[in-house]
């Protein structure tokens, strides 16, 4: 990890600004991670990150045990980096962020994630879940160790978002209660300290959507056991338009009474709102200068649409040249460019 980035990420930031929306000051924002060793909030602004799916791949940006890496190279040379240096080319700046998604028994890290950590860019590691009551029995341990020993020896500071989603009704199955995932997460925090695993900032993500009339806050562990807090704020195949700010509502006045870093793990402007596209990426822009937002991550996918023809579903910008001018202008807005990265023109 490049000296700039430690040396940013060494700031941890305390706010009390207004956020746009109203709903009042952020809180001072506290982490368990080790600035330095594991990733901690920038002092000013949010990182900018993304989901680019391997080429010739849907990639896996579902939990399942399937390996979201790519063998294709970028011009550098490293391994699975290929689709992401193309992604940074049209947007005009390296990315802060590079996401990937592993299955619960999948393997990892493998090219993306070794390529990633090998650079200056921070991974976030998105690994799905397994059935709590087993975690919590000890059923996975020895996998959860291996995997722990896996990350530690990567050597370089990573995010790690476990089983996210868990408040949908789909999760539910494995989930079985808050009160189970509780100690599921508790659990597997606990094996990794016992490995010692200091490089790791634990990223807590539920649905946006769940904070708007279920109770997604009933799946949070507790301060002390959460690094970031987190949303996946997609606008919903439900609706014909929905600006962000309205999907995040509920979920940023919840994170107000919690003193973390936010992160918006998956965020996506539909294909199917055309022409709107660029306008609802501009206001998101404005949503997201939020001061306990650190973190935003474009998820860059038409991997959820059920077919072609489902325009609902399909988040990818590339080939629209207004959505992508927009993400672009959101992408190197001063706010989302912390570390002072290089602004080319794009494309």
């Amino acid at each position: 990890m490049g000296t700039a980035l430690l040396a940013t990420a060494a700031m941890i930031a305390t706010v009390a600004a207004a956020c746009g929306d109203g709903a009042g000051a952020a809180p001072a924002i506290t982490t368990t991670a080790r600035a330095g060793v594991a990733p901690v909030p920038p002092k000013e602004g949010a990182y900018f990150g993304a989901w680019v799916p391997p080429d010739g791949k849907k990639g896996d940006g579902k939990d399942g045990d399937g390996d979201a890496a790519s063998p294709s190279a970028s011009p550098s040379g490293k391994p699975g980096m290929e689709p992401v240096t193309r992604f940074e080319r049209e947007l005009g700046r390296r990315l802060d962020i590079v996401q990937s998604y592993r299955g619960w028994k999948a393997d990892f890290p493998a090219a993306l994630e070794k390529s990633t950590a090998d650079g200056d860019r921070y991974l976030l590691l998105t690994w799905a879940g397994a059935d709590t009551r087993k975690i919590v029995q000890g059923e996975y341990d020895e996998l959860i160790r291996r995997r722990a020993r896996a990350v530690k020896q990567l050597g370089q500071p990573i995010f790690l978002r476990w089983s996210r989603d868990m408040d949908a009704s789909s999760a539910k199955k494995r989930v079985h209660s808050p009160k189970d995932f509780v100690a599921a997460w508790k659990h597997l925090r606990t094996v990794f300290e016992r490995e010692q695993v200091q490089n790791v900032a634990w990223v807590w993500c539920p649905t946006a959507r769940g904070f708007g009339g279920a109770d997604a806050g009933a799946y949070y562990p507790g301060d002390d056991h959460v690094d970031w807090i987190c949303a996946d704020a997609h606008p919903g195949a439900d609706v014909d338009y929905r600006d962000l700010s309205e999907s995040l509502k509920p979920f940023l006045q919840w994170a107000r009474e919690r003193p973390k870093p936010i992160m918006i793990a998956e965020f996506g402007v539909p294909a199917s709102y055309g022409e709107r596209r660029a306008e609802w990426l501009r206001e998101a822009s404005k949503t997201l200068q939020d001061p306990q937002v650190k973190a935003v991550v474009y998820f860059d996918s038409d991997e959820r649409a059920k077919n072609a023809r489902d325009k609902r579903r399909a988040f990818a910008v590339t080939g629209d040249k207004h959505a992508l001018s927009a993400l672009r202008e959101l992408a190197t807005t001063p706010y989302f460019n912390p570390r002072n990265l290089p602004v080319t023109s794009g494309g």
